[in-house]
């Protein structure tokens, strides 16, 4: 089995967003729910670009491209619910 230096990085990623999953269980406000579902967004790109580069597959990042739109676009529109105002204002 080879291991090299970014499948270690790819497992450290993950270990964090488990903490990260940790924090909006627990957390006690939404800003922090927000901020720990933000930090998985951009863990979870990480890894695809990651991963692409390990693994050679250039279609890994044009879904990391994706998801990380959809993950911007998500926070803002959770962000606008939180402070009750409408999504077209």
């Amino acid at each position: 089995m080879d291991i090299n230096i970014l499948t270690i990085v790819i497992f450290l990623l993950l270990i964090n967003s488990l903490v990260s999953v940790y924090r909006i269980i627990i957390g006690p406000t939404h800003q922090d729910r927000l901020i720990g579902l933000n930090l998985i967004l951009s863990q979870v790109t990480a890894i695809m670009v990651i991963a692409a580069v390990n693994f050679h597959r250039a279609i890994y990042l044009d879904v990391a491209l994706v998801y990380a739109i959809l993950g911007y676009i998500s926070i803002i529109a959770i962000t606008k619910y939180l402070k009750g105002k409408k999504l077209h204002e």
